[in-house]
């Protein structure tokens, strides 16, 4: 069972992973770096007190995407948009309107996620 309460406020991405369970950490670390990888120069902040990364200057909260952890997966949030243009490769995991759950116990599938941050990005750029 998860934990109980209010979530607590983090003043960093860097704090919000470190008070995740560790192999939580793990994965959240390696989802932001490939986040990174993606959209470089992406600004990082904390939105609805989970780690949120602006892909265009000044993006406002639907020019963002999210990652949030959780005891047994992560989730991703890239924006319904994106999910339904990467649905047929998303198949395998568990799916709602906007997010994508990728359990702790298997890779991050690097390329797909690279692929949806840049879609996302290109998407907000031109619209």
């Amino acid at each position: 069972m998860g934990k109980r309460g209010p979530m607590p406020d983090f003043e960093t991405i860097d704090d919000y992973i470190a008070n995740q369970p560790e192999e939580t950490q793990v994965v959240l670390q390696e989802l932001r770096d490939i986040i990174k990888e993606a959209a470089p120069d992406a600004v990082e902040v904390l939105n609805y007190k989970v780690p949120s990364f602006t892909l265009v200057p000044g993006g406002k909260r639907d020019q963002q995407i999210m990652m949030a952890g959780y005891a047994k997966f992560v989730g991703f949030y890239p924006f319904p948009t994106t999910m339904q243009k990467f649905s047929d490769e998303l198949k395998g995991y568990k799916q709602g309107k906007g997010s994508v759950q990728f359990p702790l116990n298997k890779a991050l599938p690097k390329d797909l996620i690279i692929r949806m941050v840049r879609f996302r990005r290109e998407e907000i750029l031109n619209s």
